[in-house]
């Protein structure tokens, strides 16, 4: 292991460690799309994996399931007019133990429960696309606290819903309103008191859910707005700084991941402010610079992995998976075999689903070259392919709007 990866390494432990109790989120541990699964086959069969069990009946929905306390919950609107969101809670072996209702949710423009579910402890949080943040008991579904993101915190509505999934440490719940008063709040996650508002850059919310990490010592909360990505002091809320980052719809769907002073953030447009960014952070986090920008990726909400100094991640419905240098920005190929789509990493592999014809895919990623090992058809669900795939007790979860899969993925 080299000393840059070593370094990561470690900040990903502090990180978890900060994190221990909200572990159970979206995009894995450490919100990079890598999961800390081994044992897993190198291989698939012709057919795709052995599918243990699967559910159509979620409704509309694309956010993906959070496995916890030796159950899977996933969220949707199985009735349109009606517009009521649910939380389902299914035992691992598929039997469905309750559904909760937590409100209207989302039914505007591309309908459907947006946000991946926080498990933190005996407690599990759900960010409506209306624009609420619901807290529920995880073996009832019983809400606990409602906070309202209008009637409370005085937001600004967005275009698509809001898609955030929110984000836990310690005692505090972290989420992003948007507007001008309460654009970035932290809560007391077991009443959803306000410990801290922060005006942040003023802009309107955007799609993307946060990270928090220590950085020299300090602990520094990330995320996207509008047309910024912001850097704030995750004890205070006050805002560090704000980078220039541009989507023609102002989507921006990407976590970022830091690594070793750098914060790497994804979005998909050409504009002279957007594509792939490296930001370089000063020693006390308290200042950030472009070190890099790459136009050439356009990624709208798959995601990317960072992996031994190179990131990889697919374009959006396009066939193409590209290879870059972290340190650099240069792009080191582009993979044509497969269509672009969310992004996973696990025992050594990455684990692609093409979000325009639902292909999952097992491939190998390296410097030199993106080969496919197996992939199969998703056969369940309807419409976009837009969840991020799950790992967990060596299970592949695939959500696909109406339907969740689950495949056997561990080594016999």
């Amino acid at each position: 292991m080299n000393v840059k990866n070593l370094i990561c390494t470690l900040g990903l432990l502090i990180l978890l460690s900060g994190l221990a109790t909200a572990q159970l989120q979206w995009r894995g541990p450490n919100r990079d799309g890598i999961y800390p699964e081994n044992n897993l086959l190198k291989q698939w069969p012709a057919e795709g994996p052995k599918m243990l069990w699967s559910f159509e009946g979620l409704g509309i929905g694309q956010g993906s399931v959070v496995v916890a306390n030796e159950k899977v919950f996933v969220t949707g609107i199985p009735d349109t007019l009606n517009s009521e969101g649910y939380l389902f809670a299914f035992d691992t072996r598929g039997k469905l133990l309750w559904k909760r209702n937590y409100g209207k949710d989302w039914v505007g423009i591309f309908p459907g429960a947006r946000s991946t579910p926080t498990v933190a402890g005996d407690l599990i949080y759900i960010e409506n696309g209306n624009g609420s943040v619901h807290c529920l008991k995880t073996q009832t579904g019983e809400t606990v606290w409602t906070v309202d993101f209008f009637k409370d915190l005085k937001a600004d509505s967005v275009q698509f819903g809001f898609s955030e999934s929110v984000l836990v440490d310690g005692d505090k719940l972290y989420c992003t309103p948007g507007g001008k008063e309460n654009n970035v709040v932290a809560l007391n996650r077991f009443t959803g008191a306000k410990i801290w508002g922060s005006v942040g850059f003023k802009e309107k919310a955007t799609y993307s859910s946060p990270i928090i990490f220590t950085h020299n010592g300090h602990k520094i909360f990330a995320n996207l707005t509008a047309t910024s990505i912001v850097g704030l002091d995750a004890n205070t809320g006050e805002m560090y700084w704000r980078v220039h980052q541009f989507q023609d719809n102002k989507i921006h769907a990407n976590t970022p991941v830091y690594c070793d002073g750098s914060l790497i953030v994804s979005s998909a447009s050409r504009k002279d402010s957007s594509g792939l960014v490296s930001l370089k952070l000063s020693p006390d986090g308290k200042k950030a610079e472009i070190a890099w920008r790459n136009k050439e990726f356009i990624n709208l909400s798959g995601g990317f992995v960072l992996k031994d100094d190179f990131i990889y991640g697919g374009a959006y419905l396009q066939p193409k998976w590209f290879c870059f240098d972290a340190k650099t920005g240069l792009t080191k190929y582009i993979a044509k075999e497969l269509g672009g789509g969310p992004v996973i990493y696990a025992d050594g592999l990455f684990y692609c689903y093409a979000e325009k014809d639902g292909e999952m895919a097992l491939a190998d990623g390296t410097p030199e070259q993106f080969r496919i090992i197996s992939k199969f058809k998703v056969p369940l669900g309807k419409d976009q392919h837009w969840a991020h795939p799950v790992i967990a007790d060596g299970k592949l979860y695939i959500r696909h709007n109406n339907a969740l899969m689950v495949y056997d993925i561990r080594k016999k």
